[in-house]
């Protein structure tokens, strides 16, 4: 069928697949006439020569072209022999087949196989062994580590810097390191680390840990003290200060040549009686007023200094006592909030062992009248029994029906009243339970209680009908009613040696509440 241009169905822009990806031997019709690999979408001309879809439209992309395969073969023809999207076809049926071949991945390391329709259209270009170039710095990787090649490998990746957010190439962001204004710093006296370049020489100054000379250091005070510091070294050493100021305006008065006496006179080694010039006494007398006036303003300096230095003092005095207020306020608040979650913890805790309590009764529940109770460690807990440190325990709860009778037993396992010593005492507790009051008391119904024989042959068992005159089966007033039952249940020799009711150091116990008539 004549086409005026090709199908974009079968538009590519690939050459044909490598020979390399074929998993059985190559057949020649198979070949693109111009690539001479695997047909990719195949188009055949009108002389019958196959070629990819992308090698035939390269070919005719100027106009026909002659077929260089037919004059290999030697059989060119003018009118058949012209390649023409006009007088090419695709070739569905030679597709059909190169799709249905067995494939192989060709890179090294890739264990995939499957069709040639598998791989061009699943497995070619995600391969991830494929060999890729990296757009930025050329260099050959795989596919599969392409993404870590550019975060961490690639040179010529761009990476922002994490402090000021500036982009810089990987080569010049370690050299922008050195002068960025937001990279943290740490210092070395207070080891507060952290602090942006920007806002460390700010810090330095402050710093509590920096040390710095006292400012009195130009009257003698050779104090090197930590910032922190400077005001109680100031406080503490008020005294030596005024001293070391008081030295050196003593030392400045002393040094002062006092020239506004009365002249001297003076006789000459020619024996004349001469004097000194007025001249000379005013122009010394001058320079002398001259320098205990500069030395004056500089005592007054100092003075000015100090006052200064006395005011200071003063307002960070008033300003730490009102920071002292607000922080013994805020410490106020705080202990405040700390006791309220205390108290919301313990209720807390009092909820959540309440919550404990009630799954483990869940847990061993039953609602039917039938309990058994499994007894572990038998052996310590007997010696607990025997020591007086747990004569008694208690089963957990179970009941008649949903909205029935809550009831328990307690075991005395080295026995109680009569039987202390000599046999297991056994008895049944009627509980106080949340629908009480729709019940009929007082509770009258059979109970049986059993020791199991592990072996299921003799199990030990007691039965009784409960008195209904006994306070024991009254409608409970308070947490569980006076225990009743057996206090010779069951001979303790009969759980030693090879007893089948004690196995595995485990006993067990079964109650059944006769449910007759509720």
């Amino acid at each position: 069928m004549a086409r005026l241009s090709l199908p974009s169905s079968l538009d590519s822009s690939l050459p044909g697949i490598c020979c390399s990806v074929l998993n059985v031997a190559m057949e020649a019709k198979y070949q693109c006439q111009q690539c001479k690999n695997i047909l990719r979408k195949p188009f055949q001309a009108k002389c019958g020569h196959r070629y990819c879809v992308f090698c035939f439209k390269e070919l005719t992309s100027s106009g026909p072209k002659p077929c260089e395969a037919c004059r290999k073969e030697g059989i060119f023809e003018e009118s058949q022999s012209m390649l023409s999207t006009t007088e090419a076809f695709p070739d569905n049926a030679a597709r059909r087949e190169i799709e249905s071949l067995p494939a192989k991945c060709s890179n090294e390391g890739c264990l995939w196989t499957g069709t040639m329709k598998e791989y061009e259209g699943q497995h070619e270009g995600c391969c991830d062994y494929d060999n890729i170039t990296c757009e930025a710095c050329q260099m050959r990787i795989l596919l599969k580590e392409k993404d870590r090649h550019n975060e961490r490998e690639c040179e010529a990746r761009t990476l922002n810097c994490k402090y000021c957010k500036l982009s810089f190439h990987f080569k010049e962001i370690k050299a922008h390191d050195e002068i960025c204004q937001k990279f943290p710093l740490q210092c070395k006296d207070c080891g507060k680390k952290k602090i942006p370049r920007e806002k460390f020489p700010e810090h330095t100054k402050t710093c509590a840990k920096s040390k710095s000379a006292c400012q009195f250091s130009e009257v003698g005070c050779k104090a090197v003290i930590d910032n922190g510091k400077q005001l109680d070294h100031e406080q503490m050493s008020l005294m030596e200060h005024l001293r070391l100021v008081m030295t050196t305006l003593t030392t400045l008065i002393s040094a002062s040549p006092m020239t506004d006496g009365p002249e001297e006179w003076q006789e000459d080694s020619g024996g004349l009686g001469l004097y000194r010039a007025p001249e000379e006494g005013c122009q010394a007398g001058g320079r002398g007023r001259a320098v205990l006036e500069q030395k004056i303003t500089a005592l007054e300096n100092i003075v000015c200094v100090l006052n200064r230095e006395v005011e200071r003092n003063v307002v960070t005095q008033e300003a730490l006592s009102r920071q002292h207020r607000l922080d013994q306020d805020k410490i106020e608040s705080l202990l405040n909030k700390v006791r309220h979650l205390e108290r919301t913890l313990t209720v807390r805790d009092l909820q959540l062992a309440e919550s404990e309590q009630t799954l483990r009764e869940l847990q061993y529940c039953t609602y039917d009248g039938v309990f058994i109770w499994k007894i572990c460690d038998f052996t310590r807990r007997r010696q607990d029994a025997i020591a007086g440190r747990s004569p008694a325990m208690f089963s957990p709860a179970f009941y008649s029906s949903k909205y029935g009778y809550k009831m328990c037993l307690r075991l005395y396992l080295n026995g109680d009243g009569t039987g202390r010593g000599s046999h297991l005492s056994l008895f049944f507790v009627v509980m106080r339970g949340k629908y009480d009051a729709l019940l009929k008391w007082p509770f009258s119904q059979k109970v049986t209680l059993m020791l199991l024989d592990q072996n299921n042959r003799e199990h030990i068992i007691d039965a009784f009908r409960p008195d209904v005159s006994s306070t024991s089966f009254q409608r409970p007033i308070s947490e569980m009613n006076i225990a009743s039952g057996c206090p010779l249940f069951c001979p303790l020799a009969k759980l030693s040696g090879k007893s089948s009711y004690l196995r595995d150091d485990t006993i067990f116990i079964k109650a059944i509440v006769d449910l007759t008539g509720l």
